[in-house]
């Protein structure tokens, strides 16, 4: 199985920075959204559109997750899937989701739910930066390169 990069895109914020990688390491991408997205014509993108069902997205990025594969997620839960089916698994500030990392993330992801259940008044993540943009397409390129080699 080759290299592959598949993407949560309906809120992607390093679409670029994955096209650049894609395309200097010659791997494809697959793109997973619930609407349709305007795409660089390029034989390594494609694009599938799911239904707007909730998770019908990351049901199918988690199908579709293999070994070989790097996905790209906010989500936890997703993240969590990737890396039981053996992908690796990388937020866009270039941030990888481990092994390791998973299980406190769903951790922290569940209490600060409670907390907004429970109508605590808590901040989001910080603003997305020009570091987190650079910071993700050093991490994306070094991955690529270590599927490429594997």
């Amino acid at each position: 199985m080759e290299p592959q990069i598949l993407v949560d895109a309906d809120a992607c914020p390093v679409k670029e920075e994955i096209y650049k990688v894609a395309f200097r390491h010659e791997v494809a991408v697959v793109l997973v959204s619930n609407a349709y997205l305007r795409l660089p014509q390029h034989p390594l993108l494609s694009q599938v559109v799911v239904s707007d069902g909730f998770d019908a997205a990351d049901d199918h990025i988690a199908e579709i997750a293999h070994p070989k594969a790097v996905v790209i997620t906010s989500d936890i839960p997703l993240a969590e899937r990737a890396l039981k089916a053996g992908a690796m698994a990388l937020k866009p500030n270039g941030r990888p989701f481990t092994e390791n990392s998973i299980g406190m993330a769903l951790a922290t992801r569940a209490i600060m739910s409670d907390l907004r259940a429970g109508g605590d008044q808590i901040g989001g993540p910080p603003p997305f930066s020009k570091a987190d943009r650079s910071q993700f397409l050093v991490k994306l390129d070094e991955i690529v390169v270590k599927l490429k080699r594997s």
